[in-house]
């Protein structure tokens, strides 16, 4: 029982990080520093699931944090495609 309590409690804690995280995106300077908010958002989405699944043993969980996991890596590699393409074209 404290064990799932203490679980629970670590996911509202890095939920309440993700607040942090949504300041940075409305007000990054930079298309980077929205771009790293974004992957908070990923690596807490995973962290969260992964707490969760474990203090409600609940196996799937695991699955969709994986998942969660792959699309952020996914995400990661179109932004810095993206950006390399931008900062070829400025360059020219």
């Amino acid at each position: 029982m404290f064990m799932e309590m203490l679980y629970i409690g670590m996911a509202l804690f890095l939920l309440l990080t993700l607040v942090a995280g949504l300041w940075r995106i409305l007000r990054g300077p930079t298309a980077a520093d929205r771009m790293l908010a974004a992957q908070l958002f990923g690596t807490t989405a995973v962290a969260c699931l992964l707490l969760l699944a474990q203090a409600l043993e609940q196996p799937p969980l695991r699955d969709v944090a994986l998942v969660f996991a792959l699309l952020a890596v996914v995400a990661a590699v179109a932004f810095v495609r993206r950006a390399w393409v931008a900062d070829r074209e400025t360059e020219e």
